[in-house]
């Protein structure tokens, strides 16, 4: 495993363990009538994306790496609409390294570490598509 490849893994890890946090809190913190649907999801999504944490720092620990233990920065938002929002471009952000990650482990020849991001990047589409479903909702 290249370090660009170990970086980028633990990168991947930092944001998820934010993500997780950041939704599971959202989750918490939201209020009024248009919230009460939205928590359910926001709860889901975030253990999906702590599994995503999981696998992901197998994999890293695997390699020969040691997985972070430091989530990248995490955006809660005042407001349903601002928590949404901060939720679409945490995923838009994902997608875009998650589609890195797999062109370099392609390059690397690291058919297992691809696999694992391919299926990672569908769930994040999908998370991405339901929150820009939600923000329609409004």
């Amino acid at each position: 495993m290249s370090k660009e490849l170990n970086d980028k893994l633990n990168d991947a890890i930092a944001r998820e363990l934010a993500v997780s946090i950041q939704y599971m809190w959202q989750h918490v913190m939201a209020e009024g009538m248009e919230s009460i649907p939205v928590t359910d999801i926001l709860k889901k999504i975030a253990i999906v994306e702590m599994k995503h944490a999981e696998d992901i720092a197998e994999r890293l620990n695997y390699l020969g790496g040691t997985p972070t233990t430091q989530p990248t920065s995490i955006k809660i938002g005042k407001t349903l609409e601002d928590m949404i929002k901060e939720d679409i471009a945490a995923e838009e952000s994902a997608i875009k390294l998650y589609k890195d990650i797999i062109h370099l482990a392609d390059k690397e020849d690291d058919i297992t570490t691809r696999r694992l991001f391919e299926n990672i990047l569908a769930d994040e589409e999908e998370h991405l598509d339901t929150f820009k479903s939600l923000l329609k909702m409004k």
